[in-house]
Formats: structure tokens, sequence, C-alpha cells
């Protein structure tokens, strides 16, 4: 061979050399990077100290052994020895792909693994795998998927989950015709505690009764928190309702049990509703809310129970939307009307004030009863909205009269306890006679007795602020509640109005006479005045002429009439005096 052809060579195999040495001096010094290379017989001849850092084996113990036998889990092995040898003999190559890869340990790591096939024509290939660890990646969507599907404060899965699951395990249960229970869980009287004692021990009470309902469930029945002081509990696998009656009797008990939370005992209740699949809903939308419909009827029947969905359940429901629609709507378009009743002056024949009464009416133009829509309005929360309504709607009415023979008729309208319960109520109603150019006096207030009694230091002072003002408060259905005649006279309030029943039961009743008899007795012993109801006869207005009360309204005298009918029912009835 000529010297200058071995010169060649010895300068090419040089340059392999050294191009080798950069190569593995490149791949050492990426600390991120791991890289391993492997003989034809998947042996180890090279392992960079990025390798030892992800999978736990030094250099020294890497060196010789089989990749099968080193890093890849046990299912994999075939797969791998095959792909190994497809590349070899067939030069099918291996794809890039995210796998999981055993550890020292035996724990498996998740890792972007590529390949790369070095000196394949030669009889001395080597297969280099390189390695990027994704355990900060997949730590990091793990964190993701805990956020977006499971609760902070409980820990439990959350709504989202909750529909994701029960969704699939309908699914199932149509294909093995099997049961489904969603049951709907409503703390009771949760508001009260958060706002006694602050969101701190709220959310200390709800972690502490989400362990409590764990503990009573089955592992493959799934709890999870729908919101607030709500919880889903999902049941599979059971054998008719009395096993579901069994498990939520064991919730009720465990609940029972109190909760010590900073060494303090607090009690809680629940409130349960039931819905079946397929019987009560065929979809995750249906069955959620069949049987947030049960649970409601539980909270009306008493709370701490439990309640099965029905039909009935679901016409109340239906019920229920239509008329809240029709407030809305009614609200909305500005539908809504005052009748007024006049309330007669027995002892003067004139009148002197009126009951303002709220009406309701259909797209057809058809009068909604109010015993319909009143509780409608106080469950939805539209009854404040309406109570605004009412009392700018009867300020307007006034402000209209006057200058008229009805100028010095008092109005009287309806309030409702939630409306008691607005601190700025007071406020209002005064700024709303100021706004019309109204004096206090020109205005009457009439709540149930159960709203004054219940009321806190709060509501009573409003009233006490209301009634100094000149407003004339009013105890409407006096009789009919549970009512405390020492702690009457300690109440702002200027008369009682005795309910339509003792009257209609005193004509026929001596008991119920005699009842009539004391509590107009005791009105005017206290300086009230003395209002009845219901006066449909003249036998009824002759008995009570005879009691002395002060006024009386009803029928006899006069229905509900529309504003426009009062100047001429005012001008028939002789009240120019």
């Amino acid at each position: 061979m000529p010297p200058s052809s071995a010169t060649n060579i010895g300068c090419s195999l040089s340059a392999v050399k050294q191009s080798e040495q950069k190569f593995f001096e490149l791949i050492e010094s990426l600390p991120m990077v791991a890289v391993q290379g492997y003989n034809k017989k998947r042996q180890v001849v090279y392992w960079n100290e990025a390798s030892r850092r992800l999978y736990g084996h030094t250099r020294e113990e890497a060196q010789g052994q089989l990749l099968e036998d080193l890093i890849i889990p046990d299912y994999m092995r075939a797969g791998v020895i095959k792909a190994h040898r497809n590349w070899l003999y067939k030069n099918i190559s291996i794809p890039a792909e995210e796998i999981e890869m055993k550890h020292k340990d035996g724990r498996l790591i998740p890792v972007y693994s590529s390949h790369v096939m070095i000196k394949q024509d030669t009889g001395d290939c080597e297969m280099f795998c390189i390695d990027i660890s994704l355990q900060e990646q997949k730590k990091a969507r793990e964190e993701l998927y805990k956020m977006a599907n499971y609760d902070d404060l409980t820990q439990l899965p959350n709504r989202r989950l909750m529909e994701v699951e029960l969704s699939a395990r309908l699914i199932e249960a149509d294909r093995m015709k099997r049961a489904v229970a969603v049951v709907f869980i409503d703390l009771d009287n949760f508001k009260l505690i958060n706002d006694t004692l602050g969101h701190h021990y709220g959310d200390k009470l709800l972690r502490a009764v989400a362990e409590a309902l764990k503990t009573e469930i089955r592992s493959y029945d799934l709890l999870s928190r729908f919101g607030g002081d709500e919880f889903v509990l999902l049941l599979f696998d059971f054998d008719g309702a009395e096993q579901i009656h069994e498990l939520l009797r064991r919730l009720i008990y465990k609940l029972d049990q109190g909760f010590v939370l900073d060494g303090e005992c607090y009690q809680v209740t629940a409130s349960f509703g039931v819905s079946l699949y397929p019987d009560d809903g065929g979809t995750v939308a249906e069955l959620m809310g069949n049987a947030d419909a049960a649970m409601y009827q539980a909270k009306e029947g008493g709370k701490n129970s439990v309640c099965f969905y029905t039909s009935e359940i679901n016409d109340r429901l239906v019920h229920y939307q239509e008329v809240t629609a029709l407030l809305r709507r009614a609200i909305a378009v500005d539908s809504l009307q005052l009748y007024f009743q006049p309330q007669i002056d027995l002892k003067c024949g004139g009148v002197g004030s009126c009951e303002a009464l709220l009406r309701c009416f259909d797209e057809n133009s058809q009068a909604v009863s109010p015993t319909v829509f009143i509780p409608v309005a106080e469950k939805s929360g539209l009854i404040n909205r309406i109570g605004n309504w009412v009392i700018e709607a009867a300020c307007k009415q006034l402000k209209a009269w006057q200058g008229t023979a009805l100028e010095k008729i008092r109005v009287d309208i309806n309030l409702s306890g939630r409306q008691l319960t607005n601190q700025h109520l007071a406020d209002h109603i005064l700024q709303t006679l100021q706004n019309h150019g109204l004096t206090p006096a020109q205005l009457g207030l009439e709540l149930t007795e159960n709203e004054v009694f219940g009321g806190d230091e709060g509501q009573i002072r409003q009233l006490e602020r209301l009634k100094r003002a000149g407003v004339h408060i009013s105890i409407d259905d006096f009789g009919t509640g549970h009512s405390s005649l020492v702690y009457l006279r300690k109440l702002p309030v200027c008369s009682i109005k005795i309910d339509r029943s003792f009257l209609h039961h005193a004509m026929k009743n001596d008991g119920d006479m005699a009842i009539m008899q004391a509590m107009i007795t005791v009105g005017h012993r206290l300086g009230l005045g003395v209002v009845v109801e219901g006066v449909e006869t003249p036998e009824q207005d002759n008995l009570v002429r005879e009691l002395g009360c002060n006024q009386a309204q009803g029928f006899l005298y006069a229905r509900p009439m529309p504003a426009d009918q009062m100047p001429t029912f005012l001008a028939g009835f002789g009240s120019d005096n």
C-alpha cells in the first residue's frame, strides 16, 4: 500500500474517533437528556450521567446488562425485543413516543423516548436511546386534572367529574340492565352556621361532613361535592329501594352525632332527595333535576329526611316553574295590578282605609290566585322585587288620589317576612313616600303575627321607626299564628285584624264567640284598633258591631276593586263625611 493511502486511512480513522469523542462529550454534557447505548444483543455499552439520575443505576451497574432486564417493565419486554429485532433485520425503525420506563426501585418513570441506530451497515451496530423525563409534565397534568375534577376544600370529586362518571355509569347500567340512584344531599340551616360562626368554621364543618359521609358508603359508589353545602351521591349495584333507605338512614344517624370543631360540638342535619335510573329519567340532567326536586320536597316536609322522586313532585315542580316564569314576565312588562278593598269604620260609617291587594294576570288576562303566586314568590326570592313594586304602586295611587274625595283614605299594603329582613326596608318606605310628596300616615303595613313575633331585634327596630314616623302597622290574620298577648303590648303595633275564620265560627259556636270577644277586649285594653275580616252577611255585621269592633272588611261592604272603581264606590257608599 502506498504511503499516501495509509496516511489517508489513518486520517479518516482519526476523524471518526474525534467525531465519536465529540458526540459522547455532547451527550454527556446534557444534564436533562438520558442517553443509553445498546449493542445488537441489547447489552448496555453506554450509560450517561443523566441516565443514572433518571433510572437510578450507576454506569458500572448498567454496563453489560440487557435492556429488557434493566429499565423495561415486564409487560413491555416482548414488544421491545421484537421491535429491536425488526429494526436490525427488517429495517423497521422504532417510533418516538411517550412511554413509562422502570426505575431501579421499581417505580415507573414517564419519558419521551426516541432512538437512533448507528453503524447499521456493519456487524457492530449500536442503538442509542434518548430519553427525556416527563415527570414534571406528568405532575403538572395531574395537578391540572385534580384542579379541574376535584373539590379543593373536601378533596371529593366535583360536579364536573361526577356528571362525567354518572354519564358513563348510565351507559353501563343500560347494557347490564341495572339501576342507578342519584342522591342529592343538602345540609339544613348551614347558612345560619356559616353566617354565625364565619366561613372558617363553615369550611371545617363541610370537610367533617364529607369525611363522615365517606365512612358509610361503599368503595364503588361516588360521593361528590356539588357546590356550597350540597353533595351528590351516586349509588350503583344495589338491591332495591330498601337498601338505599337503609344507607340513607345510616347517613342521617351519622350526621345526628354532631361534629366537634375546636372543642365545641355542632349539630347539622341534611335533606336527601333520590331519583332512580331508568324510572325517573334517562339522562344526567333529568336525574339530577329530579333528585334536586325530591330534596326540596324533603326540606318542605320538615328537613332531616329522605324523599324519593315521584310524578307528583314533578307536577309541583312544573307548576312552580310556570308560576315563576309568569311572575318574572309580569314584573318585566309591569302587568301586576293593585286592587283595593275598603275597610269600613263601624262607628261613623265611613271609609277610613283600604287594603291594597296584589293581583297577577296570565297571558290570557286571567287572574292567578294570590294563594298560588305568593308562596312561589316567597320561595323563588322574587318577593322582594314584587314587594318594592307594591310599595311604589301604592304610593303612586295615593298621589293620584290627592285632591279627590279619596285623598284622606289610608292604603294598607301587605309585607312578607322576607321583606322585613331587609335592613334598609324602613329607609326605602320612607324615601318612597317622600319622593311622592306623601306623609307616612297615608300608608299602612300589614304583617302576619308569625312574622312580627318571629322578628329579631333589628326587624322590630325598623317597625318602631316606621311607627314613630306615622306609618300605621297592623297584625294581619290575628289569632291564627303563635301569638303572645304579653309580648303584643311590647310591639310597635297600631291595630290587629282578626282572621275571618273566627267570625264564621263565632256565628255557630259559643266557645269561638268567647275567644273572639276576648281578642277584641284585649286589643282595646292595649289601646289597639280592632278590625274584623270576612264580613259577608248582615248577621255578621250586627255581631261585629255588638262586640265593639272598630272596623270591618268583607264582601258585604265591597269586593276588592281596581283603583278606577274606588271613586264610584265611595260616592255610592255615602262617604262624604
